[in-house]
């Protein structure tokens, strides 16, 4: 017996109900205390990083990473709703490809469509 799989991802917010409908809007995510979110089976990596790593901002304890499908499609649709949708090649790797967004109150966001 362990563990099989995260069973939440549970973060302060200034405005719960405004960040919960902003992640149903633009991601699709039912968040918040009554919601449960049915994902797909796949990859996740639990992994800490460096107190002085910059591979996300310094300012957050933590990233949240999600797989999605269409990132392309995605990315033009949030730029389109107005979020700042950063890419880099050099984050275009075997593993597949990602961006990154962040949330209304600064959490960054790297989607990540895994490669075929």
């Amino acid at each position: 017996m362990g563990v099989t799989g995260i069973g939440g991802l549970f973060f302060r917010s200034r405005d719960p109900a405004a960040r919960a409908a902003w992640y149903k809007t633009h991601l699709g995510i039912d968040a918040g205390s009554e919601s449960i979110w049915m994902q797909d089976a796949g990859m996740t990596v639990f992994a800490p990083f460096a107190a002085d790593s910059d591979y996300f901002d310094a300012a957050q304890s933590f990233m949240l990473n999600l797989r999605v499908e269409g990132i392309d499609a995605l990315a033009a649709r949030l730029e389109a709703a107005g979020i700042a949708v950063e890419r880099r090649a050099e984050w275009d790797t075997p593993y597949g490809k990602f961006v990154r967004i962040s949330d209304p109150e600064g959490l960054p966001i790297e989607l990540w469509e895994a490669a075929e």
